[in-house]
């Protein structure tokens, strides 16, 4: 076993290796004379206590510092993230992972050596399955167990989705979906520092993104490919949760990551054949349908992946393209011991339980049916027998703890969210050589947990983004005139019957003219488009726009904001971007509380009955003549403690005949969302109520007057209000305010 304290020495120097690489000028004659001295530490550290080839990837590392900056820069990237995992595998006496194929040999003959037996072994060709570790060292067993549960479900996304690809590989919308699939593995193996997995998706990404951008289409060879990648994620998955159970910890499993990649890197060198050409003898392709392996348990041996003895097309270039090997089978689970057995029930009885939110969702209406029952029969009894009354009022309380412990059942608190940003944040500076803060606040709100699944991907790729492109280098920022270490600002909380969470940075903000450029470029906009600020930040969520001069394993593709607003739109919600160039940049996400128990005040507009969220409620009164004043291009304005406040007629607005119209004869309730107020007049104010809110459905997406629906005690339906989008009629035209 390697002593632990040699081994610590050797990851301080990587890291610090990493660093200088994150700052290196690309500039030709530059040069990376930095990284000599650390190199040569390196060496020395690794000289007599590691194995071979780790002594010899160094000596390689050395050799290159001679070549062009850009070169260097390539091969040091590969053979940064090769060594990382290298000493992971080192550390626990396992075998060497592979040599990369995209960078020189390190000798004539690539060798690993297994320390723990001391005997030199020659590893085979590079299409064979490597020995791989999948649990990090220091891994956070909760973090990991969230991690694969969201990957077990983007896998099943992505096998349905090349499924469909296979039959119609010109489907722009599926592969989008199975593209952001890969894009979000990338991004949460690169989270969970799963080296392997983030090169693996980093690579079968790209082969989508050529047939995305009609650089490559889809042709067989490039759909196995992809199936194979989906089955070697699943195989590490379902290894990953063996061991998170206690099982084999620290088991490395054979899986033919170098093969898939080296076939990625052939498929994009090559054009695709309209057909398939004729096969050639001595290669092993995959067959065109078997059987699929699960990604709940550790896989047997995937059938569909197994070599048979039949011909693979031959590839135009010289290359030739390597075959994909089978995924090795892993050893049947171990049974559980008595104890073992006791202890996994012991944990079961005291744990969680997932549980399908179709189910949850059937609960709730069944609770909001009893609620509507007991009030019909507590209005049917009309007080006439006290027995009854008391009775009656015993339900009403039962009912009423019903429907709150229901309603918990999918109310969690966003923590668990915003953990795992904090990890994001602190890797991808060290990665990227900045100092960069994170502060959160508001992680005990709760929310709807349907809606925390669909804003993970979005606050994810906002952190990044802002790590990545909005906080500069101490450097820059020093010379700003700025502190050297940038900050990110996570909140989350309660406004206007929403959920609003803020991403906000101290960066270098969004340029307008640089993201018009960019949309005029890419054909987003035309070059004589009149746009104003606001309209032109919110190009940045075009699908397929960046701004980023290259690719990178963090961004640079174009995806990161449109899976934004993607997200918070399924859910009804809003995205707003707001930037002052020099200073930062603050994203918010409004999402409204689907199924959430609210306070809301009932309002009444012509017989019909409304409810505003109380949050959003600031005051209510009764005009005085007088109180109400038309201004030229304005509107009607309501005098509220000395300040003008627009007016919106709450019947004239959502198209009500009957309403009153005289206001000293009506209500006007004062409503606020963030610093904007606006005056609502109805009709009259019924009383205040807990309801429920209920999804309006597809049919009513995009209609911005309600966030949704509840049932009231009486049986009737009350459409809630969308207090935001109301404010803002503000801050429209005159004309629009007064219709």
């Amino acid at each position: 076993m390697p002593h632990a304290a040699a081994i610590d020495e050797v990851r301080n120097l990587v890291r610090k290796i990493g660093l200088e690489l994150a700052f290196l000028p690309t500039a030709e004659g530059s040069g990376p004379g930095s990284l000599d001295p650390l190199l040569a530490d390196l060496d020395a550290a690794v000289r007599e206590i590691a194995p071979d080839d780790i002594v010899a990837s160094v000596a390689a590392s050395r050799s290159w510092l001679g070549i062009p900056v850009a070169d260097f820069l390539q091969r040091m990237t590969l053979w940064h993230v090769w060594f990382e995992e290298a000493i992971t595998a080192w550390s626990r006496d396992a075998v060497l992972p592979a040599w990369p194929s995209d960078l020189p040999p390190r000798a004539p003959e690539t060798s690993a050596v297994t320390p723990s037996s001391g005997t030199r072994q020659t590893a085979s060709f590079i299409g064979d399955a490597q020995p791989v570790t999948v649990l990090p060292d220091g891994h956070d067993s909760e973090l990991m167990r969230l991690f694969c549960a969201e990957a077990e479900e983007l896998l099943q996304e992505i096998e349905q989705g090349v499924l469909v690809l296979e039959a119609s590989p010109t489907d722009a919308d599926t592969l989008a979906t199975v593209f952001r699939a890969f894009h979000t593995l990338k991004g949460n193996a690169a989270v969970m520092k799963l080296v392997v997995l983030q090169r693996l998706t980093h690579e079968l990404e790209s082969l989508l993104d050529a047939a995305r951008r009609g650089a490559r289409p889809l042709d067989r060879d490039a759909i196995e490919v992809v199936l194979a990648g989906a089955d070697v994620v699943a195989a590490y998955v379902a290894e990953t949760n063996h061991q998170l159970d206690g099982l084999d910890s620290g088991r490395a499993i054979p899986l033919p990551v170098q093969g898939i990649v080296d076939r990625v890197h052939a498929l994009l060198e090559r054009p695709s054949a309209a057909a398939p050409p004729a096969p050639a003898p001595g290669t092993v392709p995959l067959p065109a349908k078997a059987p699929r392996a699960t990604v709940t348990t550790p896989p047997p041996a995937a059938a569909r992946l197994a070599p048979e003895a039949r011909p693979e097309p031959v590839p135009p270039p010289a290359r030739p393209t390597p075959p994909i090997p089978a995924v090795a089978a892993l050893p049947p689970v171990p049974k559980p011991t008595s104890d073992a057995a006791k202890g996994s029930q012991a944990t079961a009885s005291s744990g969680s339980v997932r549980v399908d939110t179709t189910r949850l969702d059937g609960l709730l209406d069944l609770v909001g049916e009893l609620v509507i029952a007991q009030s019909m029969v507590v209005e049917a009894a009309g007080g006439r027998d006290e027995s009854l009354v008391r009775s009656l009022t015993q339900l009403r309380s039962i009912t009423s703890d019903l429907q709150r412990t229901a309603m918990a059942l999918r109310m969690v608190p966003i923590r668990g969210a915003f953990q795992k940003m904090g990890r994001l944040v602190r890797d991808t500076a060290v990665e990227l050589g900045k100092d960069i803060r994170l502060i959160v606040e508001g992680s005990e709100t709760e929310l709807d947990r349907t809606v925390i699944e669909e804003i993970g991907d979005p606050l994810v790729h906002m952190i990044r983004n802002a790590a990545d492109h909005a906080i500069e280098r101490p450097a820059e920022r020093i010379a700003a005139g700025k502190p050297a270490s940038g900050t990110i600002h996570l909140s989350a909380c309660h406004q206007g019957g929403f959920v609003v969470v803020q991403v906000s940075d101290d960066g270098r903000g969004l340029d307008p003219a640089r993201i018009r450029a960019k949309a005029v470029e890419r054909g987003l906009i035309a070059a004589d488009s009149v746009l104003d600020t606001r309209d032109t930040l919110e190009l940045i969520f075009a699908p397929g726009f960046s701004t980023a001069a290259q690719v990178s394993d963090l961004s640079g593709r174009g995806v990161g904001l449109d899976v934004v607003r993607r997200n918070v739109e399924r859910v009804r919600g809003k995205v707003e971007v707001e930037s002052v160039p020099g200073q930062g940049t603050t994203f918010t996400l409004s999402m409204p509380l689907t199924l959430a128990i609210i306070e809301g005040l009932v309002v009444a507009v012509a017989g019909q009955r409304f409810v505003i969220p109380a949050i959003a409620v600031r005051e209510s009164f009764r005009p005085r003549p007088g109180g109400v004043s038309t201004v030229h291009g304005q509107g009607e304005l309501v005098a509220v403690r000395g300040q003008q406040v627009p007016l919106v007629r709450l019947g004239r607005h959502l198209g009500i005949t009957g309403a009153v119209d005289d206001p000293t004869q009506a209500i006007v309730v004062v409503l606020e969302a963030g610093s904007d107020r606006r005056c609502l007049l109805v009709d009259e104010l019924v009383g205040k109520k807990e309801v429920v809110i209920k999804p309006l459905g597809e049919s009513f997406s995009g209609r911005t007057p309600f966030a949704g629906a509840a049932i009231l005690g009486d049986g009737r339906v009350g459409l809630i209000l969308d207090t935001i989008s109301i404010v803002r009629l503000g801050k429209r035209s005159p004309t629009e305010t007064a219709a």
